[in-house]
């Protein structure tokens, strides 16, 4: 059945996330060559509705991270076009990808997620927003693009000077939330079921977009050695949040923990509804590690789409 099923990986794009999107969607491509499907491969461009009428797949693998692939504006295009997707359907997109909209959801279902607030960029040339350490990061930007860790130490200045580089020179308003001190560490959900907790600790700084696509710059702790029960609440929550968001195919849920502070010491910091499949990524790492290999990832991905 499968080699009558013909699927266009959609790649690339113009977000800040593209390269990473191009190794995604080419890694996706040839597991899918290999399942025995027909596959197109299409580097996004402007006349992607255009290609995709011409081609009249099956279904669309959407590989895309970041602006306009995660965030509704592809899901709703392929809504219109009648055309079958994986991952997570346009109302999920879009409320994934902000964070405040996405706390909206979460926090009042018992999520514990960090208090933020909404500022002004402009506003932090008079004084901070919280209390150092704090995090700014853009309200709708995944794999860690433009965060900032605002420490005592730090060389922004105090306070944030104009002229040092950052998130505020690229985005007009940013969410301000407490930084919450301890580890990195992310569950990834395929289907209905959490997979495990994967640790990640960064050689350097903190886990941001280059420690997570360069090799080398972290290490995976897969599973993570961690507690049973902060794990299995880790394995709870990513899933109660899958749920409630109406998230498809995968999704991951990243947390930081206070190790310091037990169970009281989870928090979730967002779920990403359009995972990475790279070579480097958390959820074929996941998958492998619960026995399904990444050519079996992608089919069941795939299959869940067309179901």
């Amino acid at each position: 059945m499968s080699a009558l099923i013909h699927v266009a990986v959609l790649m690339g794009g113009w977000s800040n996330e593209r390269p990473v999107s191009l190794m995604s969607g080419n890694g996706v491509a040839d597991a899918l060559e290999k399942c025995g499907y027909k596959v197109s491969r299409i580097d996004m461009d402007r006349n992607v509705a255009q290609v995709l009428t011409a081609l009249r797949p099956d279904v669309v693998f959407n590989a895309l991270h970041g602006v306009p692939g995660e965030d509704g504006s592809v899901q709703g295009m392929l809504d219109l076009m009648g055309i079958k997707y994986t991952h997570s359907g346009m109302v999920t997109s879009v409320i994934a990808i902000d964070k405040e909209l996405t706390k909206q959801r979460l926090v009042p279902a018992g999520i514990p997620m960090p208090k933020g607030t909404m500022v002004a960029s402009e506003s932090l040339y008079s004084g901070d927003p919280l209390p150092r350490p704090y995090v700014l990061k853009p309200v709708n930007e995944g794999s860690s693009v433009g965060v900032a860790i605002v420490k005592t130490d730090s060389n922004y200045g105090y306070p944030i000077s104009r002229d040092s580089t950052g998130p505020w020179q690229e985005f007009e308003s940013l969410l301000a939330e407490p930084f919450i001190k301890g580890r990195e560490l992310t569950v990834a959900v395929l289907g209905d079921k959490a997979l495990c907790v994967t640790e990640l600790k960064p050689k350097s700084g903190f886990y941001d977009f280059d420690a997570k696509y360069t090799d080398g710059l972290t290490e995976h702790v897969c599973p993570a050695e961690i507690p049973k029960n902060v794990a299995q609440m880790m394995l709870d929550i990513a899933l109660k949040a899958h749920r409630l968001l109406g998230c498809k195919g995968a999704s991951r849920t990243d947390f930081r923990w206070d190790d310091e502070l037990g169970l009281e010491g989870i928090f979730v910091l967002e779920t990403n509804t359009q995972p990475g499949m790279t070579p480097l990524s958390l959820v074929p790492e996941q998958a492998k590690y619960v026995g399904i290999s990444y050519e079996q990832l992608v089919d069941m991905i795939v299959k869940e789409a067309l179901a």
